[in-house]
């Protein structure tokens, strides 16, 4: 017998809270900085790839409309570990996307190299194996949260669920790169 998680109980309830419009303290907006932005490659400030997947580093992380605190903030997440793409780089600060292709700048500093991804589609089942003859473990419902903990093949990727390892068909996990593995 398996369990179905509800997204509700593995996720919290919001992902992000939009920044109040107005608020005390609230910078006006400054303009963005003229620059070029990273090409696919090598980030010019980290030497890392760009694009590339990371996950937010903390319970609350502010999002701003440029790379810096005079920027106003435009999100405040409130979900540690959730999936994001860096897509640029300024100095201490890294341009990312979110699932519904929200963009915005954060201090690298609220982000991890812990990967992680977002259950989509419908139900998605966590098998004891790789393999579609594996045992149903738990299903996990769509906006579940889970850790990757590998992805060796084009198919299948390791994950942790409510602190329970298994597997999951990649086709049903946003926050990897089509073919991408990692151990």
């Amino acid at each position: 017998m398996h369990a179905t998680l509800p997204a509700a109980l593995i996720a919290l309830a919001a992902a992000f809270v939009p920044a109040q419009a107005g608020a005390a303290g609230t910078a006006e907006a400054a303009p963005a900085p003229v620059r070029k932005p990273a090409e696919a490659g090598i980030g010019a400030d980290s030497g890392l790839p760009v694009p590339r997947w990371v996950a937010l580093a903390s319970d609350r992380v502010n999002m701003r409309t440029g790379p810096g605190p005079r920027y106003p903030i435009s999100w405040s997440y409130q979900r540690r570990g959730l999936p994001v793409e860096i897509v640029d780089e300024h100095e201490y600060w890294r341009q990312i996307r979110e699932q519904d292709g929200t963009k915005g700048w954060v201090h690298k500093s609220m982000l991890t190299g812990k990967r992680s991804a977002l259950v989509m589609g419908g139900i998605q089942d966590v098998r004891d194996q790789p393999s579609p003859v594996g045992d149903v473990e738990l299903q996990a419902e769509p906006g579940v949260q889970v850790r990757l903990l590998a992805c060796r093949d084009s198919v299948w990727c390791e994950v942790q669920v409510a602190g329970r390892k298994g597997y999951m068909a990649r086709e049903g996990l946003w926050g990897l790169y089509p073919g991408e593995t990692f151990k």
